[in-house]
């Protein structure tokens, strides 16, 4: 069995190794194809493949056309939208993430994020502090009870909102839950953002449900910027000279946002929130395991597509 490890940003070198090791050890052959700069380059690679470890890349339909061979994707990470789920379907392939190997890196960017805007941008005014403020969770899943644990130390009130989470769940961790997503953007100073790009999310943050948040209003999104409907965080913003928005994925409208809102807007250069060497490392071999699990045992533990 052949395992290829596709990613145009490499793993780091301890991963690669960890990975090389899980592979290995199960008696397989661990092909690496890094910083690759053309999709042909993928497309030959994917060719004789049988498992295939990811991160951002992108695996549509002509890359499982090319990969006759294969049987299984892992997406060494929570996101998996770079996956085309109903092609790979199709083609009988396994798709799986690695939930959980992430969260605690994208929880910590969520605070040093915070902390950057409460502060205003460390221009040299007073700021504000995060202790006694509302913070509002928007999805519980790994990620949001991280921001939940961390947020606790710096003593702030905790609401999430998470329809596939049970309230009982939610409020065992002392975090209070609510019932709609508007209630929660109602309550809460500060939303961080945690829902993935689906059919049902992707333009969901718009102008009705911000224009809930009180005065003084930080929205940080270190989700899917597809789920942000930026023309009417605009005009919210536009409408409203007290509301920050703060993200590590770059607005497909960047300029606008830096050139209208200097002082309240930032974004990393690029995604950010699982670029931790313990995050890359524990993703990198979860994915190998996970990998290894499959083709020896069946197991689809963390299988996400159909």
């Amino acid at each position: 069995m052949k395992v290829l490890v596709a990613t145009e940003k490499p793993f780091a070198k301890i991963a690669v190794d960890g990975i090389k090791k899980e592979i290995e050890g199960a008696g397989f052959e661990l092909v690496l194809l890094e910083k690759y700069t053309d999709k042909v380059q993928l497309l030959g690679a994917v060719k004789d493949a049988n498992a295939i470890i990811i991160r951002s890349d992108i695996i549509d339909a002509e890359v499982l056309d090319a990969a006759k061979e294969l049987k299984i994707v892992v997406r060494a990470g929570a996101g998996y939208d770079n996956v085309d789920l109903n092609a790979a379907t199709a083609h009988g392939v396994c798709v799986m993430n690695t939930p959980g190997q992430n969260s605690n890196a994208v929880a910590e960017l969520v605070f040093g994020l915070l902390v950057y805007a409460v502060r205003n941008f460390y221009n040299g005014t007073s700021g504000t502090e995060l202790m006694g403020k509302k913070l509002g969770i928007h999805a519980y899943g790994n990620v949001g009870r991280n921001v939940a644990r961390v947020a606790k130390g710096f003593g702030m009130e905790l609401y999430a909102y998470d329809p596939f989470c049970p309230k009982d769940v939610i409020e065992k961790d002392g975090v209070k839950a609510v019932d709609s997503a508007e209630e929660l953007y109602k309550t809460c100073n500060i939303v961080s953002l945690h829902i993935p790009a689906t059919a049902e999310t992707k333009n969901s943050i718009n102008h009705n449900l911000l224009a809930n948040m009180p005065k003084g209003a930080i929205l940080v999104n270190t989700a899917r910027k597809e789920v942000i409907n930026e023309d009417e965080l605009i005009q919210l913003m536009e409408e409203r000279p007290d509301f920050k928005y703060i993200t590590d994925i770059m607005p497909a409208a960047n300029a606008k946002f830096a050139e209208l809102f200097a002082g309240r807007y930032f974004s990393t250069p690029k995604k950010m929130g699982a670029q931790t060497a313990e995050a890359n490392i524990n993703a990198g071999i979860a994915a190998a395991k996970q990998i290894v699990g499959f083709l020896k045992e069946g197991c689809e533990k963390f299988r996400v597509n159909k």
